[in-house]
Formats: C-alpha cells, sequence, structure tokens
C-alpha cells in the first residue's frame, strides 16, 4: 500500500524535527556571528561586516593592542505579545547579541579608523601606517 502525504504536511514534519533537534543539542542559546570578509589595499585594511536587520547606532566598534572589535545586538523579528496568540511556523533566523574580534598587523594607524553603515553592510577602513606602507628606495 502506498501513502501518499501533502507537501504542507512533510513540511511541517521536517519544521517539527528541526525545533526538535534543535532543543535537544542546544542549551536554548544558538549565537549569531556576522559572516566578515577583509581585504588589503595598499594603504589599509578594509573590514566588511554582514549586520541585516541591526541598527547602525546599536554596533559599537573598538580597537585596542591592534584589535579591532564589533560589538551588537540583532533583534528578533517577531515577538509575542502577552495578551495576543502567536504561531511560528518555521522559526531559523538567530537573533541576540553578537561579538567578532579581529587581529590586524602590527604597523596600522588607529586614530584614522572609519567606519560606515548602508544597507546591513558594516565597512570598516583601517589605514596602514606610513612605516607599513612601501616606499620606493633611491640608489645614490
Amino acid at each position: 500500500m502506498v501513502t501518499t502525504r501533502s507537501l504542507n504536511s512533510t513540511l511541517d514534519r521536517m519544521i517539527t524535527l528541526n525545533r526538535a533537534l534543535d532543543h535537544a543539542f542546544n542549551t536554548g542559546s544558538r549565537a549569531w556571528v556576522p559572516a566578515i570578509d577583509i581585504t588589503e589595499t595598499k594603504d589599509a585594511y578594509v573590514l566588511y561586516a554582514d549586520l541585516p536587520g541591526v541598527d547602525a547606532s546599536g554596533v559599537e566598534i573598538a580597537f585596542e593592542k591592534n584589535v579591532l572589535t564589533l560589538k551588537g545586538a540583532k533583534p528578533a523579528t517577531f515577538e509575542p505579545k502577552e495578551d495576543a496568540e502567536l504561531r511560528v511556523h518555521a522559526a531559523e533566523r538567530i537573533a541576540g547579541k553578537f561579538e567578532r574580534s579581529v587581529r590586524l598587523p602590527e604597523y596600522v594607524d588607529g586614530e584614522k579608523i572609519t567606519a560606515a553603515f548602508a544597507n546591513g553592510l558594516l565597512t570598516v577602513t583601517v589605514p596602514k601606517a606610513k612605516a607599513a606602507q612601501a616606499r620606493r628606495i633611491e640608489i645614490k
């Protein structure tokens, strides 16, 4: 005997299984870690961080002992109200506090670091110190 289930029923079962596995293997605290890219130009290091749904005013950028640190929080997509009923059919996006630290090379100019934020992309530019920039030495 062949039994077929509707697509919705199969998806519901998969989501329920996914939730059960999350609860079984996680202690309820999943961490969100933003993806970053770091590039190098002749005069600076540039860090790009994906921060979708994060407000720029909630991001803290610190630089100490050649370590660049990003801190902030990603808000939840939905917040259940006490008096309202809420049925969640899928909840895969993680919210909460985050922190990323990157050690940069020794010769950077920490006083001239700049940051820009647009469309969920944080761009931090860390200029190289003059001592680290390539220079041409003339033979006399």
